[in-house]
C-alpha cells in the first residue's frame, strides 16, 4: 500500500479526500506523522499556499505528500474572498462569520455568480505537480443545509437547486471543486 500525507488538520477535508482516493493509497494526516505545526499560508494565490504547505512537509519529513488550498471567488465582490476565504471575517476562521459577511455584502447584489476553486500541490520524490478543480455556481440569499463545511450552506453549484450543504458527501464529491482536483490527482497517480 502506498502512503501519502495530506497536509491538513481539517477533519472534514481529510474525510472527503479519503472517500475519493483509491484504496491502494493510505492517506495519512498531519497528526498521523506527528506534525502539530500550523503551517503558514502566506501566499497571495491558492497555488502558492498549496505549494507552501506541501513543500513544508517534504522539507521537514521527506514524505510524499499533497496539500490543497481552496477559495470562493464571487464576481460581484471582485473575486473575493478568494485566497482569504478561511479568514474573510477575521483570524478566528469562523465559517459562520465568513458566511454572514458574504451574505451581508451580497444583500443588494443582482449578480450572484461565484466559483469555488481548489489547487492541489502534490510532491512525489521531491518533484511538485499541481492540479486545479473549479465548480461554477451562485451565492444563495440564505444558509441552507447542515452537511459539508465552510461556505457550503450558501453555495449552489450550477445545474442544482440545492446548496452543497444539502447534498450527501458522495453527491457533492461528484461535482465539487475539490472532487475535480482530486480526480486529476488520481488520474496522475494511476498513470505513473
Amino acid at each position: 500500500m502506498k502512503r501519502l500525507v495530506f497536509a491538513t488538520n481539517n477533519a472534514h477535508k481529510l474525510e472527503e479526500i479519503r472517500q475519493l482516493i483509491p484504496e491502494h493509497y493510505q492517506v495519512r494526516s498531519l497528526n498521523d506523522i506527528g506534525c502539530d505545526v500550523d503551517i503558514p499560508e502566506t501566499g497571495t494565490t491558492l497555488e502558492a499556499n498549496a505549494a507552501q504547505k506541501s513543500h513544508y512537509i517534504w522539507e521537514n519529513y521527506a514524505i510524499n505528500c499533497f496539500a490543497d488550498d481552496t477559495g470562493l471567488e464571487i464576481e460581484a465582490l471582485n473575486n473575493e474572498p478568494g485566497v482569504y476565504s478561511a479568514r474573510y471575517a477575521g483570524e478566528e476562521r469562523s465559517a459562520l462569520a465568513n458566511m454572514k459577511k458574504v451574505l451581508d455584502l451580497m444583500e443588494h447584489q443582482s449578480n450572484r455568480e461565484a466559483r469555488f476553486r481548489t489547487v492541489i500541490s502534490l510532491i512525489l520524490d521531491g518533484v511538485e505537480h499541481q492540479f486545479e478543480g473549479v465548480v461554477e455556481g451562485t451565492i444563495s440569499t440564505q444558509m441552507t443545509g447542515s452537511s459539508g463545511f465552510g461556505y457550503d450552506p450558501i453555495f449552489v453549484p450550477d445545474g442544482y437547486s440545492r446548496s452543497f450543504a444539502e447534498m450527501s458527501a458522495a453527491e457533492k464529491n461528484q461535482v465539487s471543486h475539490r472532487g475535480r482536483a482530486v480526480e486529476k490527482l488520481i488520474h496522475f497517480l494511476q498513470n505513473r
